[in-house]
C-alpha cells in the first residue's frame, strides 16, 4: 500500500506518522531486540476511558435528556447508579458481547480434586492435558505439535520419505490416544459456586514435593468481559447509555405516580409519572428486541441440532 500524498497529510497527526504510517504500541523492546513481555490488557490500557468517567457520561446523559436543571429531577446519585448496574445486569444476561472465549493455566496438586476458579469465569468448556499416561511428573507421554511440523518441515523436500501425510497421521493418533487414556480430563463445573471438580484422583507425590514439577492443565474458558470494557465498546455503550436512561426514567415516573396530582389554584397540578412509565416500560422492551438483533456486535446463533 503506497504512503498518501504528502500535502494531504494534516499538521496534527494523532494517530499517524509524517509519512502516513499507522501509530500503533508495541512489544518490541530495544534493549532485549524482542518483542516478548507482558500484553497490557483491560483496565489498565491507557486508552480505555475510565470506568468512573464512562458511568458519569451516562449520568450526565440521563440528568439532561430528563430535563434536569429545566426542572427538578427526582433523582440522587443512588438512583443513577442503580439504572447503569441494572442496564449492566441486562447486559449480560441477554448479550453474547458480554463474555469473551479466554484460556488459562491450571496447576494440579496432589490428592485435590476441587478447586474454586475467579467469579468471572462463566463456562469451563475442556481442559486439555499436555500428554496422556501419568497424571502429574513429567512421565507422561509429551507431544510438541510446533516442533513436529518444524521437523516435518525437512521431510518435504522432493525425494525424501514422508510428508504432510505422515504429520496428518501422527496427530490423528495423537487424538485418539488422547481420547482413550486420558488425554481430555473430565470434570463437573458449578456456575454458581464457581467450583471446578476433576473426575480424577491426583496421586500423591511424597512430602515436601517441588510445585514446580506438577503438570499444568489448559482450561478453555468464557468469562465476562469487565465493566470498564463494555462501556468503552462503541456498540454496546449506546445500548447501556439508553437503558439505564429508560429505568432512570421508569423510577422518576413511579415516584411522580404516586403523587399524580398536587393541590394549587384552577384545580392544582397533574404530574406526567403515568406517561414517564408507559414511555420507559416501550423502550426497555425495544432494547431488548435490538439485542436479539444482535445491533451490540454479538455473534448471532450458528445452528442447533437436537
Amino acid at each position: 500500500m503506497s504512503n498518501p500524498f504528502t500535502g494531504n497529510i494534516v499538521a496534527d497527526n494523532t494517530y499517524f506518522y509524517a509519512n502516513g504510517v499507522l501509530k500503533s504500541d508495541s512489544l518490541y523492546n530495544s534493549n532485549t531486540g524482542s518483542g516478548a513481555g507482558h500484553i497490557e490488557y483491560d483496565e489498565n490500557a491507557q486508552w480505555l476511558d475510565s470506568l468512573n468517567k464512562r458511568r458519569s457520561d451516562i449520568t450526565d446523559y440521563i440528568r439532561m435528556r430528563l430535563g434536569d436543571g429545566i426542572v427538578d429531577v427526582e433523582l440522587d446519585k443512588e438512583h443513577y447508579d442503580m439504572a447503569i448496574n441494572q442496564a449492566l445486569l441486562k447486559y449480560r444476561q441477554r448479550a453474547s458481547n458480554s463474555q469473551e472465549e479466554s484460556y488459562a493455566f491450571l496447576k494440579l496438586f496432589p490428592e485435590t480434586q476441587e478447586i474454586i476458579l475467579p467469579d468471572i469465569v462463566m463456562d469451563v468448556r475442556a481442559a486439555y492435558r499436555r500428554g496422556i499416561g501419568s497424571v502429574s511428573g513429567t512421565t507422561a507421554s509429551q507431544f510438541e505439535p510446533f516442533a513436529s511440523g518444524y521437523l516435518n518441515t525437512y521431510m518435504l523436500v522432493a525425494g525424501r520419505v514422508g510428508g504432510l501425510l505422515n504429520y496428518e497421521l501422527f496427530v490423528d493418533y495423537q487424538k485418539l490416544a488422547m481420547r482413550m487414556f486420558g488425554g481430555y480430563l473430565n470434570y463437573t463445573f458449578n456456575k454458581v459456586t464457581k467450583k471446578l471438580t476433576l473426575i480424577r484422583k491426583i496421586p500423591y507425590t511424597g512430602v515436601n514435593a517441588d510445585p514446580n514439577g506438577f503438570e499444568d492443565v489448559l482450561l478453555h474458558l468464557y468469562n465476562y468481559k469487565p465493566d470498564s470494557m463494555i462501556l468503552n465498546d462503541y456498540q454496546a455503550f449506546p445500548w447501556i447509555q439508553e437503558y439505564a436512561y429508560s429505568f432512570a426514567k421508569l423510577i422518576v415516573g413511579e415516584a411522580r405516580e404516586k403523587f399524580a396530582t398536587l393541590p394549587g389554584p384552577q384545580g392544582g397540578t397533574t404530574l406526567n409519572g403515568a406517561t414517564l412509565k408507559g414511555e420507559a416500560k416501550a423502550e426497555m422492551e425495544k432494547l431488548e428486541q435490538e439485542l436479539k438483533d444482535y445491533v451490540d456486535g454479538s455473534y448471532p446463533l450458528t445452528w442447533v441440532i437436537g
